[in-house]
């Protein structure tokens, strides 16, 4: 069986798990998520923890196992501590703010761009960093990579919306280039 579902996963307290209808449903301080169980795939609930068992010896249960187990770790995460991706505007001109929960871009194009969060997701600006929060890791993630996509980092200047703390390889341009060729 997967290594990561053989460990049971911890309920934080304030958290509670049920198991209906082939769902496991999370309920905890910041809100409530729930999310189908695989077919094959059992939740037991028992001493104040979670477990995933498959139901019989396959090979292809143990990655559904293994998914199951993050899935669910996730979502008790998610309604105890929640989830929060922070992107960064750089460039001369480059604004955000919110508006009607909204959030407006003016990133060097002729027009501004609204970007309308996704329901349980929310989002904040402070200064020139925007902060997306929920309690669906997925959902931070994926409206975090909407915004980034509006105006991903250029390799030249590094102008754009990157995450805080990611990387940008920059490139020398065409002046440092001709420089370096004419020896």
């Amino acid at each position: 069986m997967s290594n990561i579902a053989k460990k049971p996963i911890k309920i934080e307290e304030g958290v509670t798990v049920t198991i209906a209808d082939g769902k496991v449903v999370v309920n905890g301080s910041r809100g409530t998520i729930d999310a189908a169980i695989p077919k094959d795939i059992e939740v037991i609930i028992e001493d104040g923890s979670v477990k995933v068992k498959k139901t019989f010896d396959s090979y292809d249960l143990e990655k559904f196992a293994g998914l199951a187990h993050a899935i669910i770790a996730n979502m008790i995460k998610g309604v105890s501590l929640g989830f929060e991706k922070k992107l960064e505007l750089t460039g001369v001109g480059y604004r955000a703010k919110v508006e009607g929960g909204d959030l407006v871009l003016n990133v060097g194009f002729a027009h501004p761009v609204k970007i309308t969060p996704i329901k349980g997701v929310a989002i904040s600006v402070d200064e020139n960093i925007i902060t997306v929060s929920g309690v669906n890791k997925q959902l931070v993630g994926d409206v975090a990579s909407d915004i980034r996509r509006v105006r991903p980092p250029e390799p030249y200047k590094g102008k754009g919306i990157k995450y805080v703390g990611e990387f940008i390889r920059r490139k020398a341009g065409k002046a440092a280039k001709a420089v370096g060729a004419v020896k």
